[in-house]
């Protein structure tokens, strides 16, 4: 028997705009709070939900809720994560799971703690591209994995960042690959398993007054299978979002897929065989002057309902989360120290 699973969200920014409305249709949204209160009263008005002014109220005042949605900046989803456990709540966490992989692992030891479930927002999984690359390489059609090209080239003007108290900092935004491409990061670890080798470099070009990290950079990977790849990222592509592609090629196949968000197949030559990929139904997240990846979150919602009615399996874990984290950590540690792998 479904039950209406109860969600309450925290941060009322963009993002959390696309979790309210795919929650309200497949579940129950009761309380939302921001520490602008007006944002929180006016998304809490549309879908008819209670709104705060702190998480400790959300709390104290929604004693039925199941789970909270964590849409802050980045910085703050751990310290949130773990407030929502410490009440007994499960936790859905938007991307990236933290800023540090310590922080991470605090995360995963409450929620093992509270013994309550913990999401991780990673929507282009669900890419139909995404999904048919995961499932050749699941069925070794493309044979032994040789290597890898990963392009990520956005646009973040400098209204991005003027417009916004947090993004752009190290403490709370943290980098490029926190904030625009850990969705990225996460696909090649769960492509390609874990990472033995980082050599990077980052540099800062056209933000050097408004951020205080790089807007672009290059890393070489090098994974336990011993695939060898290569990510080229910045938010310096003129005026729009470019590309964001990976490429991989393999022993008996090489597949590209690509547009501004990994969701076309742009290319494939594989032996003996052809992939069929359905069109993606959902555009990418519209944040006005820009746009983000694409909007999965329906299927991010339906997974949490999925495993808090019936007990099944959570598409992203807290591990998973952490790995991602990690590789960032360890490209952005290499750019730093040349010679720290």
């Amino acid at each position: 028997m479904n039950r209406k699973i109860k969600f309450g969200l925290i941060g009322c920014g963009k993002i959390a705009e696309r979790h309210a409305e795919y929650i309200n249709q497949k579940a129950e949204l009761t309380g939302v709070c921001d520490i602008i209160h007006g944002k929180a009263k006016s998304l809490g008005d549309k879908y008819h939900a209670s709104s705060y002014a702190s998480l400790e109220s959300l709390l104290e005042h929604q004693p039925e809720m199941d789970i909270l949605s964590v849409c802050t900046p980045n910085g703050l989803h751990a310290e949130h994560s773990i407030k929502a456990f410490r009440s007994g709540k499960h936790v859905l966490c938007e991307k990236p799971m933290a800023l540090t992989v310590k922080d991470c692992e605090k995360m995963i030891r409450e929620a093992e703690n509270a013994n309550r479930r913990l999401f991780i927002v990673k929507q282009n999984r669900f890419n139909p591209p995404v999904a048919a690359l995961k499932d050749l390489l699941d069925k070794k059609m493309l044979g032994e994995i040789f290597s890898f090209q990963m392009n990520c080239f956005w646009n973040r003007n400098n209204e991005y960042y003027r417009e916004s108290d947090w993004k752009g900092t190290k403490s709370l935004d943290g980098g490029i690959l926190y904030t625009q491409f850990s969705h990225f990061i996460d696909l090649l670890h769960w492509f390609f398993g874990d990472v033995t080798r980082v050599r990077a470099q980052t540099g800062n070009f056209h933000h050097r007054d408004i951020i205080e990290f790089e807007d672009t950079g290059s890393a070489i990977l090098e994974f336990e299978s011993n695939i060898l790849g290569c990510i080229n990222f910045s938010i310096n592509s003129f005026k729009r979002n470019m590309e964001g592609s990976l490429t991989v090629f393999g022993e008996k196949g090489t597949v590209k897929i690509g547009g501004q968000y990994l969701n076309t197949l742009e290319y494939q030559m594989i032996d003996n065989f052809q992939v069929a990929v359905p069109q993606s139904s959902n555009p990418a997240n519209d944040y006005g002057f820009y746009q983000g990846s694409m909007s999965n979150h329906d299927k991010v919602i339906e997974n949490v309902v999925d495993v808090l009615n019936h007990s099944g399996r959570v598409s992203v874990t807290g591990m998973e989360g952490l790995k991602t984290v990690q590789i960032i950590e360890r490209i952005y540690a290499s750019a730093e120290h040349p010679g720290h792998e």
